[in-house]
């Protein structure tokens, strides 16, 4: 079974639409389970959920946790009864029959790993950004990738860092790519550029880059969240 496993927080806009595609992309609906974890949305988010659970097969479960999408996740990864997890975020949409491509990759011993990446947009540096996740360098991964790993492996490393608010994801994939852990499936999810769109493509890269960087000199998770809390916003699931 693979345990899909989708953080939120105040996500009544993009939720809908996710876990339609889901449930259409899906290749496997038996052997699938979907948890959807929320960190105190004060909108229609737990609603909709509900009404998805209430109008399909999938089995879904919902449920609670503290706000922070490294704890999200963990309280997901906890909950789920599959043998491969797989993290979503509610703004990335995996391609057709994803659900069967990772557990080939699994088949064939890769332990963890996400999908290439393309962005929902034309910006020419976004669809070479999206073009370059094509590449197994450790440079062109984040979580809009998505992440599958298995159970296995994620308990061993011990899960997400809690004590990351931002940059949890590629704190988990540093971890696998010192382990030689890691595949990039060639088949693209998509991705929003939601906040690209927000602040403006130059503006968001920048800072993107800063905290890369910053992390790469050894900043603290509570400077890496200093700093993106100033120039680019409040941290949401």
């Amino acid at each position: 079974m693979i345990s899909i496993v989708i953080p939120v927080l105040n996500e009544s806009e993009n939720l809908p639409c996710l876990l339609d595609h889901l449930k259409d992309q899906i290749g496997r609906v038996l052997a699938v389970e979907l948890i959807i974890v929320d960190g105190g949305s004060n909108d229609d988010t737990l609603a909709l959920a509900q009404q998805f659970k209430d109008t399909n097969r999938l089995a879904v479960s919902l449920i609670t946790s503290q706000r922070g999408r490294a704890k999200q996740m963990n309280a997901g990864a906890q909950a789920a009864k599959g043998e491969i997890l797989y993290f979503l975020h509610a703004d990335s949409f995996p391609p057709k029959h994803f659900d069967v491509l990772i557990e080939k990759e699994v088949a064939k011993g890769n332990p963890a790993g996400c999908f290439k990446m393309r962005f929902d947009s034309k910006h020419w540096w976004l669809r070479l950004a999206s073009w370059l996740t094509k590449f197994s360098w450790r440079a062109c991964r984040g979580g809009d990738q998505s992440q599958f790993i298995t159970r296995e492996l994620f308990d061993e490393i011990g899960g997400f860092d809690e004590s990351y608010i931002i940059y949890e994801d590629n704190i988990l994939i540093n971890e696998l790519y010192a382990r030689n852990s890691f595949v990039v499936i060639q088949q693209p999810i998509q991705s929003s550029a939601r906040m690209y769109e927000k602040y403006g493509v130059w503006y968001v890269q920048y800072h993107f880059w800063a905290i890369y960087v910053k992390k790469w000199f050894g900043a603290s998770a509570e400077e890496l969240l200093a700093y993106y809390c100033k120039h680019l916003k409040k941290p949401v699931a």
